[in-house]
C-alpha cells in the first residue's frame, strides 16, 4: 500500500455524516418517528431515545424505482420480495412500482419478464398477482443521462399529482415517499445518485412534511479502504447518510437478527458473554458448489471481498459488540463500528489461503473457461482476528468461508473453557458450545456435557436445542431482502451498513487483500467436495478449538 493508504489503513476512524445533530433530529421526525410528549425533549437526553419506526398505517403515497429492473438481481430477488410485501398487505394502497433499465421494454414485456419469479409460491393469489402487477410500470432511459430522469420525474410528479387531487381529504396532503432501488453494479452509483438528486429528489408540492427520499445500494462496496471511500465520497457529494441504505442481506437473516435479542434480553448469556468464559469463536461460511461458470465475475473479488468483508463481518460486529444505548439504528451501528475500530489489520500469517481443484465431479477453479488462466484468487479464506478491548482480549475470533466444499452451511460456534478443576476427569473433549446455525434449517444449540441414563455415573456430550422447523412449524421465515426492504420503507436503518462500518471493515481487510493480490499468501489447494485445505485443521487447533465427540441430530446426513 502507498503511504498514504498505510496512514488511513491505521487511522481507522468513524467518517461522520456533514449533517449536524439537529439535521439528524430533523430527519428522524420527518420519516414518522415517534417523538413522544411535547416537553420530552427537555428531559431527554438525545433525540435518538424516543425513536421508533414510522407506521406505514398512515397515510403515504409510495413510489419504488428498481434500476437494473431488466437484470437478473431485479427478477430474482428485488420484485420478488416486493411482490411478498404486497402480499402480505405491508405495502401502502397507493402505491407506484416503476423498472428502470436501458433494455427497450414496454410496461407489459417488464410485467411479462417478472411473472414468472411472481408465480413460484405455491400459494400465490392470482388475484392479488394481477393487482401487482398492475402497479408496474417501466421506464427506458441510460443511468447518466438526462434524458431517461427527466421521463422518470414526469412519471412520477404525475402519478402523486392524481393521487394528491383524489385525495378524500385535500386540506391533508399525503406524505410522499420515494424509494429507489439500485439493482445496478457500484460503477454505475455515483451518476445514478448525481441524476437522481438533479431530478427526482424534490417531491414538489404534492406532499406533507413527512416526505422522504431514500436508496437502497447493493455490494459491493469498492474492493479495498481506498476504492471504497473514492465511491462514498462520490455518493456523499448527492446524498448524506440518512438517505443511504446500503443492503446486506446477511442483515435480514432471522438469526442474525435475533444476535442482539439473544445477548441482551438473556442474563444467562449476558453473564459468560466475554474472555473469562469463551476461549474461542468461530464465524463459518460454506457452500457445496464451485463458480458454476461465473468464476470471470468471482475472480476479480475472491472469498475475502465477496463474503467475508462484508457478510461475516456484520455477524462478528454483532457478536463481538456492547450494548447499545437504545435501539435507534446509529446508536447499534455506533457500537459495531467502535468493535470493529479494536480489530488489527489482518496478518497473512494469522491465514490460510486456498482454491479448489477438481475432486468429487466437480471440475477445478482453474478449470472454469470464464477465470483468466493461472489466477492466484482465493476460493477459501480461514482468518483469525485479535480483538483489543476488555471484553474480548485474548480470545481468536476465526472466520471461515469457502467454496466448492463438502456442506452448505452457515453458522457461528462460541466454545467456553475447560473449566479449571473437574470432579470428572478430563474435559478437554467435553467443552461447552453455542451453535447458531442461520442456515440451512436454523437453529441454536448449547452443548452440555450430562449424565448418560443408567446406573453408572458415565458422561456424555448432548444439547439444549431450539431448531426453528420443529419449535415454529407452520411460521414461514420471511426472506432476508422482503425484511430490509420493509425496514428501509419504514425508515429503520438499523440492518444497513454506515459509511464508518465500511471504512473500518475494509481497514482490517485491505493489507491481507492487497498481499493476496500481489501473490505473497502461499495458496493451498483443496478438492472440490472436501472440508477445505488440510492445513485448516492445525491451523485451528492453533488458536484454541478442540473438536468434541458429538454429533448434533445424529444420523446419517445431520450437519456437524
Amino acid at each position: 500500500p502507498t503511504r498514504t493508504t498505510r496512514r488511513a489503513i491505521r487511522a481507522r476512524s468513524p467518517i461522520r455524516d456533514t449533517l449536524d445533530m439537529a439535521d439528524h433530529a430533523d430527519a428522524a421526525i420527518a420519516d414518522g418517528a415517534d417523538d413522544g410528549p411535547p416537553d420530552a425533549l427537555q428531559i431527554c437526553a438525545s433525540e435518538r431515545d424516543h425513536f421508533a419506526p414510522a407506521c406505514l398505517k398512515d397515510r403515504l403515497t409510495l413510489s419504488i424505482v428498481v434500476f437494473g429492473a431488466s437484470g437478473d438481481l431485479a427478477r430474482k430477488k428485488t420484485f420478488p420480495a416486493l411482490f411478498a410485501l404486497f402480499n402480505k398487505g405491508f405495502l401502502p394502497s397507493t402505491l407506484r412500482l416503476i423498472g428502470y433499465a436501458r433494455s427497450d421494454l414496454s410496461d407489459d414485456s417488464l410485467r411479462d419478464r417478472i411473472r414468472p419469479a411472481l408465480e413460484k409460491g405455491a400459494d400465490v393469489d392470482k388475484d392479488k398477482l394481477s393487482r401487482f402487477l398492475g402497479c408496474c410500470s417501466y421506464v427506458q432511459g441510460a443511468y447518466s443521462e438526462d434524458a431517461g430522469f427527466q421521463r422518470l420525474s414526469q412519471v412520477l410528479e404525475k402519478w402523486e399529482k392524481e393521487i394528491a387531487a383524489d385525495s378524500s381529504t385535500p386540506d391533508a396532503a399525503p406524505r410522499i415517499g420515494r424509494l429507489m432501488y439500485l439493482a445496478l453494479p457500484p460503477n454505475t452509483y455515483p451518476e445514478v445518485c448525481a441524476q437522481l438528486r438533479k431530478h427526482c429528489f424534490e417531491a414538489g408540492p404534492h406532499g406533507c412534511s413527512g416526505s422522504w427520499f431514500r436508496i437502497i445500494m447493493e455490494k459491493p462496496f469498492g474492493s479495498d479502504l481506498a476504492s471504497s471511500e473514492a465511491l462514498s465520497e462520490n455518493i456523499g457529494a448527492n446524498f448524506g447518510e440518512p438517505h443511504l441504505y446500503r443492503i446486506d442481506h446477511y442483515l435480514g437473516k432471522e438469526l442474525v437478527q435475533n444476535l442482539l435479542m439473544l445477548r441482551f434480553a438473556n442474563g444467562v448469556m449476558a453473564s459468560w458473554w466475554n474472555r473469562h468464559y469463551v476461549d474461542n469463536v468461530q464465524i463459518i461460511f460454506k457452500e457445496n458448489f464451485g463458480t458454476k461458470g461465473r468464476g470471470g465475475y468471482f475472480d476479480q473479488y475472491g472469498i475475502v471481498r465477496d463474503v467475508m468483508q462484508n457478510h461475516l463481518m456484520q455477524v462478528f460486529a454483532l457478536l463481538a459488540m456492547e450494548a447499545p444505548v437504545s435501539m435507534h439504528p446509529d446508536d447499534v451501528r455506533d457500537e459495531k463500528v467502535k468493535v470493529m475500530r479494536c480489530v488489527a489489520p489482518v496478518k497473512p500469517e494469522d491465514c490460510v489461503i486456498g482454491q479448489y481443484t477438481a475432486g468429487n465431479g466437480e471440475a477445478g477453479y482453474l478449470e472454469d473457461p470464464t477465470v483468466p488462466e493461472g489466477s492466484k484468487q482465493a476460493t477459501y479464506a480461514a482468518v483469525k482476528l485479535s480483538v483489543n478491548n476488555d471484553r474480548w482480549a485474548g480470545v481468536p475470533f476465526m472466520i471461515r468461508a469457502g467454496k466448492a466444499l463438502n456442506e452448505t452451511v452457515a453458522l457461528v460456534r462460541m466454545q467456553l473453557r475447560t473449566p479449571a478443576a473437574s470432579l470428572f476427569g478430563e474435559m478437554d473433549n467435553y467443552r461447552n458450545e453455542l451453535v447458531i446455525r442461520f442456515q440451512p434449517g436454523e437453529a441454536i444449540y448449547v452443548k452440555v456435557v450430562v449424565k448418560k441414563p443408567g446406573l453408572d455415573v458415565e458422561r456424555e456430550m448432548s444439547e439444549l436445542d431450539l431448531t426453528y422447523p420443529e419449535r415454529y412449524s407452520g411460521i414461514v421465515i420471511p426472506d432476508a431482502y422482503e425484511r430490509l426492504i420493509l425496514d428501509c420503507i419504514r425508515g429503520d436503518a438499523q440492518h444497513f451498513v454506515r459509511r464508518d462500518e465500511l471504512r473500518a471493515s475494509w481497514a482490517i481487510f485491505t493489507p491481507l487483500l492487497h498481499a493476496i493480490d500481489r501473490g505473497d499468501v502461499p495458496l493451498e489447494q483443496y478438492a472440490a467436495g472436501s472440508r477445505g485445505p488440510a492445513a485448516v485443521d492445525e491451523w485451528m487447533k492453533r488458536w484454541g478449538y478442540i473438536k468434541a465427540h458429538y454429533m448434533w441430530q445424529t444420523g446419517p446426513d445431520a450437519p456437524q
